[in-house]
């Protein structure tokens, strides 16, 4: 029996459990002459999944109503006509979410698990890692000695991307939601400092008391409020890598917020956004950075893993409420 989860409408500001449906296929998956038969072992829930689930133009097309949503996933090969894969092989891959699934290969990527956790090539060793290096390094340009700001740390994104800028030599600063997270980031991760944006009544003064020589790249994982009050520290041709908003992904009404024309201008700062896809020719050297640091011990990622495959939605849900600490991940 194969189950997928389809979006069954579109969410009206937050999403809810009612958007999402449980199908089951009682046919059985026949494979022809170049396929393989793929049963799903890990499945990631990320936040720009928000931003599919709407009608809204976007730089990816929109989930189709009715039809099964798709992340990153990590399946194993059980059955195979297709001579570039083996029946146990494991695979990665964006694919849709069900718990089996035919496929010609094409997309897909070997993973090999003797070498990381299967669940890491979602992680540190796929897109998250990924986005993290490459928003810091192509827009971020970090030297030595500068100072890092970074908001959603404790999230996928946010908790590589300090431990990039530690090992770089940055001074790091995270903004996250909870004083559990905060003491993670500083007492696992490396990070300088941390900041609890829930409990910070002036996010403006705590920013400018945590970098006294003010901010050099602010890498944005959320907009809103939190990134209003950055501005007010950047220092002059600082860079802000804007990866994510998902503080205003939800919102039903256009947001309202600072101008950020006068703080570009007389800092003479860049603030560009970005997709991973971007940089695709420089995903093997990113990956060659992340597997050398992960394999020397300077690079550690942390996970929430979810058991159940019905559980996906309701993960998703939690992650975009920001119960998670680091990489979401479901265990099919």
């Amino acid at each position: 029996m194969t189950k997928s989860i389809i979006l069954k409408q579109r969410p009206v500001g937050t999403p809810n459990l009612v958007d999402f449906e449980l199908k089951q296929l009682d046919k059985e998956l026949n494979i022809s002459e170049g396929e393989i038969l793929l049963k799903s072992t890990y499945i990631s829930v990320d936040p720009y999944l928000r931003g599919r689930m709407s009608e809204a133009k976007s730089y990816i097309p929109p989930f189709e109503i009715g039809q099964p949503m798709s992340s990153g996933v990590v399946a194993e090969v059980i059955a195979s006509n297709n001579y570039n894969y083996k029946k146990g092989n494991f695979v990665a891959g964006i694919l849709p979410w069900k718990t089996q699934q035919i496929s010609n290969g094409e997309g897909l990527q070997k993973v090999d698990k003797e070498k990381a956790p299967l669940s890491a090539y979602l992680g540190i060793l796929g897109m998250t890692g990924l986005t993290a290096f490459l928003g810091l390094h192509e827009i971020g340009k970090p030297k030595k000695g500068e100072t890092l700001v970074v908001s959603g740390a404790a999230g996928a994104v946010g908790s590589v991307v300090g431990q990039i800028g530690k090992i770089l030599g940055l001074n790091v600063i995270g903004i996250a939601g909870s004083d559990e997270k905060v003491n993670m980031l500083t007492s696992e991760l490396g990070f300088d400092h941390g900041i609890n944006y829930k409990t910070t009544k002036d996010m403006k003064s705590a920013i400018q008391k945590a970098a006294p020589n003010g901010v050099d790249i602010y890498f944005d994982n959320v907009g809103g409020p939190i990134s209003d009050a950055v501005l007010f520290s950047i220092n002059r041709f600082a860079r802000m890598v804007i990866c994510g908003a998902i503080s205003v992904y939800n919102n039903t009404e256009l947001p309202t917020g600072l101008s950020v024309q006068p703080f570009l201008v007389k800092n003479s700062a860049l603030m560009q956004g970005f997709i991973v896809s971007n940089y695709a020719d420089k995903f093997p050297e990113a990956m060659k950075h992340l597997a050398t640091w992960l394999g020397e011990g300077k690079l550690t990622y942390k996970e929430t893993i979810v058991e159940g495959f019905e559980n996906t939605p309701q993960a998703f849900l939690d992650m975009m409420a920001g119960k998670n600490k680091g990489k979401m991940i479901v265990k099919a």
